[in-house]
């Protein structure tokens, strides 16, 4: 049997000057650094050495044993679009969806709207910018929602430049739910252009720093740092996001816009079958209380069904996850170049999906992933 792919998850690995090229003047020199300090003490040795690696792999020869081999700045096609064609080439893949990796270290965490949104333009232009040369690169831009009306302006930009997708950050964008009112010209723009919202690592907070702090040495990475999630992380990774779409279902942001189409990258999965219960107990145990819930339509499992997707990391258990919640909801990543999706993706699930009708396969590795962006 033959599967065509959807990858739900890759990255491009950012150099210190590549957002800033694509930068305002007035905006450029208000950036912050891109954060390396936070990637582990082996980053900037890497820097120096990049344009050789880089070079040198424009002409070797790309296999699909490029998923096993090296990560982050090192795998081939990190910072490349040629290259990255040809990675897709040897992996069979026939749509990937691309986010950043650290540049939103750059301007996400300012308080000035100049600079939060002047960065949002940068980050889109430049990942519409390395998607451009490959009809199967779908480029993720970026979407902070702390002001309404710059939000649906930078909303219209984003579209202009052909983004695939917009990644929100998951915690509250102010002193106000990402459900309020205020926001529904940014569900309804997003809906109306069949662009839909995802959510991602790295847009919430984690599990707070204190609960590391257990007296003991801090486990590393692979670069002796960096962003890549640690064991106390999984099991609350899920956490903000779940938050962030219990509000949408609850409040009616999905009743509102049925057309509206979101998904949790690189989040986990394993948390989905309880989330599908517990908004259903809290409609059913609360609507008699709270107007808006008795005037829902569907179920809330329902908007999560119809309008929601998801992608289990490699070493959750995917067949469970079916069986339990249905062949609908999730989708197959690779998060290539990143370490968490492991050396064998294509392997992993593979096996675990061999067990389902070539429907569900399909559903899985390429359906649902192109039923979220809206592609044949």
């Amino acid at each position: 049997m033959s599967l065509s792919i959807f990858d739900a998850d890759s990255h491009v690995m950012e150099t210190e000057d590549w957002l800033p090229s694509f930068a305002e003047p007035g905006v450029r020199e208000r950036l912050g650094t891109l954060g390396l300090d936070k990637a582990g003490g082996r980053a900037k040795e890497l820097m120096d050495s990049l344009p050789g690696v880089w070079a040198g792999q424009r002409d070797e020869e790309i296999g699909p044993d490029v998923i096993s081999g090296p990560k982050g700045w090192l795998a081939p096609g990190a910072l490349d679009a040629a290259v990255r064609s040809r990675v897709l080439d040897a992996l069979g893949i026939s749509a990937q969806l691309v986010f950043p990796t650290f540049s939103l270290t750059h301007f996400s965490s300012s308080k000035d709207l100049d600079v939060l949104y002047g960065g949002t333009r940068a980050l889109n232009r430049a990942m519409a910018a390395f998607c451009e040369p490959d009809p199967r690169l779908k480029a993720v831009g970026f979407l902070p929602l702390a002001d309404p009306g710059l939000a649906v302006k930078a909303l219209d930009e984003a579209i202009e430049l052909g983004v695939a997708a917009v990644w929100l950050p998951s915690e509250a964008p102010g002193d106000f739910s990402p459900a309020h009112i205020d926001l529904d010209p940014v569900w309804a723009r997003l809906a109306e252009a069949g662009i839909p919202f995802v959510l991602h690592v790295g847009g919430g907070k984690l599990l707070p720093r204190a609960f590391h702090n257990n007296g003991l040495p801090r486990p590393t990475d692979w670069l002796g740092g960096g962003e890549n999630l640690r064991a106390k992380d999984f099991p609350v990774v899920h956490h903000s996001p779940e938050r962030f779409l219990a509000c949408l279902v609850l409040d009616g942001v999905f009743e509102r816009h049925p057309s509206l189409r979101g998904g949790a990258i690189e989040l986990g999965a394993s948390w989905v079958p309880s989330f599908l219960r517990n908004i259903d107990h809290a409609c059913k145990n609360f609507s008699k209380f709270e107007p808006l819930l008795a005037g829902l339509s569907l179920k809330p499992s329902e908007y999560v069904r119809r309008q929601l997707k998801f992608t289990p990391f490699a070493f959750e258990d995917t067949t469970w996850l079916i069986e339990q919640a249905g062949p609908e909801l999730f989708m197959f990543s690779t998060d290539y170049p990143h370490p968490e999706g492991g050396r064998h993706p294509f392997e992993i699930f593979g096996g675990a999906l061999s067990g389902f009708p070539e429907e569900v396969q399909q559903r899985f590795f390429w359906g649902n992933g192109a039923e979220l962006l809206g592609i044949g």
